[in-house]
């Protein structure tokens, strides 16, 4: 009852805000139209396998698998569906799913008008995605529901003892393919046992990323010969480590690729630059070669831009954590981040693993570059170790594809 309560509370503030902001009027509208768009376009008899995911990186995650099963099994539907507009306006074209559209919330009479429009035959959910009706219902309908890549850690409210009635929404799923080992030994711990190790099918993907890579030719031209460091989805509090070093140091290039891309943002890194610089989007190919930093101001690029990079800084680790670390170390480059990377379990490996660094100043990443750029042998054991990182944990969707029966 409580649950229900809040979600009528969060559904209800959603449909106010709506009405102030694009985002949500987006979400509003889109959950609105998911019934009637199911209703048009799920085929009769047709066997429709239901892939969701909250926005975009679990989408990415869940992508290896459902491509997977595409390939084997071309006969089957597949349904993809999005909380967050971040994700669906991105990927309602994609063409690996036959139907994508929002997921309305998760209140009783939507779940089932939702269930009955859909009719799955199985259904995957990514990560952190745990709708308590959503997962009743199929539960109760004997539907078969997948967990992917979850990851559980002990402040999650699963494990609170005020919770374990909720915790028991856990309980619904067929199979939980976790993606580490203290994720199966909490689990244990409520007495959720149908578990699997496998890690996270974010390996796999940024492999698939990384084999089709595109060719950047005014990238190369920007190159040349010179060592270069790629910035990736930086902020304000990187950019203000980063960029006095590369002010500073005439023998490397940098590109920056904020995270944030508007014109008082690109104007305050301008502002900062004291070599020739030029956006992307205004730049030849003799602009480029002319230039020293290289601003990314488009979307869509940067998981190909590193391909290009001695060294890699991502952002988010001075504000709410740091971005995708493995979308750089795949290419065999060393990583290095800001302190707010605890979080992130796959930073925490880079580090033990010799292939990530974090820094928590302008000193330490200033040390840090020195060292990359002076010595050669460490530059490159550092990248190598990034790139067998990745390499090593990859197959998570292979072992997942292996364990379901279709």
């Amino acid at each position: 009852m409580v649950y229900n309560f809040l979600i009528s509370i969060y559904a209800f503030l959603a449909r106010i805000y709506a009405l102030f902001n694009r985002k949500a009027a987006l979400l509003v509208k889109g959950q609105d139209a998911a019934v009637t768009l199911l209703r048009a376009k799920v085929q009769s008899g047709k066997h429709y396998l239901w892939f969701h995911a909250a926005s975009l990186g679990e989408f990415e995650q869940g992508r290896p698998l459902m491509e997977k099963i595409r390939a084997q099994h071309p006969d089957y539907g597949i349904l993809l569906t999005f909380f967050s507009p971040s994700g669906y306006e991105v990927r309602k074209n994609y063409q690996g799913a036959d139907i994508i559209c929002y997921l309305p919330f998760d209140q009783p009479r939507k779940v089932r008008k939702f269930i009955d429009a859909a009719h799955p035959c199985m259904a995957f959910f990514i990560k952190y995605e745990f709708w308590k009706n959503y997962l009743d219902e199929l539960h109760r309908r004997d539907i078969p529901v997948y967990s992917v890549s979850s990851i559980f850690r002990p402040d999650q409210v699963f494990f609170k003892g005020y919770a374990r009635r909720y915790a028991q929404v856990l309980h619904n799923f067929t199979h939980l393919f976790v993606q580490n080992e203290e994720s199966k030994r909490l689990l244990a711990t409520i007495g959720v046992n149908q578990v699997t190790v496998v890690g996270d099918t974010r390996f796999d993907r940024v492999l698939q990323i990384r084999q089709a890579a595109k060719e950047l030719p005014l990238v190369e031209a920007f190159k040349g010969d010179c060592p270069t460091l790629v910035a990736g989805s930086s902020w304000q509090p990187d950019e203000d480590l980063f960029i006095p070093y590369f002010n500073a140091h005439p023998e490397m290039k940098l590109i920056i690729a904020p995270h944030v891309i508007d014109e008082a943002h690109l104007t305050e890194i301008i502002g900062k630059l004291q070599r020739p610089y030029v956006r992307y989007t205004q730049a030849d190919v003799q602009k480029a070669c002319d230039a020293d930093c290289l601003i990314i101001d488009c979307f869509g690029l940067l998981s190909s831009i590193y391909k290009y990079g001695e060294i890699a800084y991502i952002g988010g680790g001075f504000g709410v954590g740091i971005h995708n670390t493995v979308e750089a170390a795949v290419y065999g480059i060393p990583v290095i981040f800001g302190p707010n990377y605890h979080k992130f379990m796959e930073a925490k490996q880079l580090i033990a693993e010799q292939g990530g660094f974090s820094v928590s100043s302008a000193e330490e990443l200033h040390a840090l570059l020195d060292k990359f750029l002076s010595d050669e042998t460490f530059l490159r054991q550092s990248g190598r170790h990034a790139g067998d990182y990745v390499l090593s944990r990859s197959g998570a969707a292979d072992m997942i594809f292996n364990s379901i029966v279709l």
